[in-house]
Order: structure tokens, then C-alpha cells, then sequence
């Protein structure tokens, strides 16, 4: 698979390819960006990513399938704007699956609830070392439930491994603090084969909204792993500390 250089000429101007491409789509359907410039930015270098190494402007949120452009049309990839978000996820829920396109609505309210959460907000609460291990149970968990998990693991209640199924370029821009691995979905039967002898560990995986990261704990769990969480709705609903860089 392809490595993209985040910095390089080349996908730089990708970059601002791309940005003119989602002003064009705010313009052309009334859409306004997420009051969560992270958001964006986490999506729109996706998409730029995804132009390169595929030609099309693939949702970043999915894991793309097909090895040729004839395996991938019939696979009925996500390319943005997709229809899902225009026929229904934006009508409904007021933003898209990844969040980039929004409605004024839905963009205003939610910045006014980051505005009261952060002025309300506290740390979860310390666990016991028998409700860590339950929560550690858990397949699906909420921001909340994972940054419990790791103040409990600090502590040595429990013990797993938080991975990462974004790409490099992802996880250099953004990842959870006390993220044991990089697992990018791109690269999946590669670093799939090397795991095969660690099917009873416990793992948390995570991505952006929690699509990539529930397509490969679906798979994990088919091939025998026992103990494969998922964060539910992604690093963007995660309330804890978020570090940059290797």
C-alpha cells in the first residue's frame, strides 16, 4: 500500500484540492463545517489521502474495499459526498457519518454544547478494581468507559492494549494518550498475520468515528480473538487527553 508524506509537495496541494472541494460542497447544498476544527481537519486530510492512493475521494471514515477500481465500484465504497450522508444521515441527524458537513442548525447547537460540557466538566470518576474488570468486558464503550479504562490501567487494575486503526498521518495529527500500537486498516493483512498468535490479549481499538475501528473488531472476533473492545463513536467523542506526534 502506498505511504503518503503529510508534508510533501504532492499532498499539500491535495490538501487544498480538497478544501476547495468541501467549500464546494458547503456552498452547493447549504452544508456549514463543524464548529470542531479537529473534525475537520482529521477528515479532510483523509480524503486527501484517500485521492491519492485510490483516485477518489473515498470516505476516510470506512475502510476501503477492493484491490482494483472494478473490486472497489462493485464493493459500493462511500465517496464523498456520499449518499447515505445526502439521503439521510444529514437529513435526520443534522451531520454527516464523519462530521465535516453539517447543517447551520445542528453546527450551532453544537457548539453550544461544547461551550456548557467544557464549562461542567469533570473527570470520570475512579474505578474499582472489580468494575474495572467488568467495564473491560464491554465490546462497545463510550469516551468516558475508555479514559476510566486507562486511569485504571495506570494503576494496574486492568491490563490491555489501546490500538490505533487510523493512519500514520492520523495518529501523528491526534491519538489518545497511553495508545499501545498503530494498526492502520490500509495495512490490514500485513499486521493482521503478525497478530495471530495473541488471541487471548485484551484490545480496545479505536479510529475516528468508530466505523474502521467496529469493521475490524467484527473481523478479530470471527478469527478467534476472545477479549476485542471498540470505542463506539471514535477519538472525536473521546473526553480525555489527546497527544500529537510519534
Amino acid at each position: 500500500m502506498q505511504q503518503i508524506d503529510m508534508n510533501s509537495p504532492e499532498f499539500q496541494a491535495e490538501l487544498e484540492k480538497t478544501w476547495k472541494f468541501v467549500e464546494k460542497v458547503d456552498q452547493q447544498f447549504g452544508f456549514v463545517q463543524n464548529p470542531d476544527d479537529e473534525i475537520n481537519e482529521g477528515v479532510a486530510m483523509g480524503l486527501a489521502r484517500n485521492r491519492l492512493i485510490y483516485g477518489k475521494r473515498y470516505c476516510p471514515c470506512f475502510m476501503v474495499i477492493g484491490d482494483t477500481p472494478e473490486e472497489r465500484k462493485k464493493a459500493d465504497n462511500r465517496i464523498c459526498p456520499c449518499k447515505p450522508a445526502l439521503e439521510k444521515e444529514i437529513p435526520e441527524d443534522g451531520v454527516c457519518h464523519c462530521g465535516i458537513f453539517c447543517t447551520p442548525e445542528y453546527a450551532q447547537k453544537k457548539a453550544m454544547e461544547e461551550k456548557i460540557e467544557e464549562a461542567v466538566h469533570r473527570h470520570s470518576r475512579g474505578l474499582t478494581a472489580q468494575e474495572a474488570q467488568t467495564l473491560l468486558e464491554k465490546e462497545q464503550l463510550d469516551g468516558d468507559e475508555l479514559e476510566a479504562l486507562i486511569e485504571a490501567r495506570d494503576l494496574e487494575m486492568v491490563r490491555f492494549t489501546l490500538v490505533d486503526v487510523r493512519e500514520p498521518m492520523e495518529y501523528q495529527m491526534g491519538h489518545i494518550k497511553g495508545t499501545d500500537e498503530l494498526w492502520p486498516t490500509t495495512q490490514f493483512y500485513d499486521w493482521f498475520e503478525k497478530i495471530q498468535g495473541r488471541k487471548e490479549e485484551r484490545f480496545i481499538l479505536y479510529c475516528h468515528t468508530g466505523s474502521r475501528s467496529h469493521q475490524v473488531q467484527h473481523v478479530m472476533k470471527a478469527q478467534g480473538f476472545r477479549h476485542v473492545g471498540n470505542l463506539t463513536y471514535g477519538i472525536i467523542a473521546y473526553p480525555g487527553e489527546i497527544v500529537q506526534g510519534d
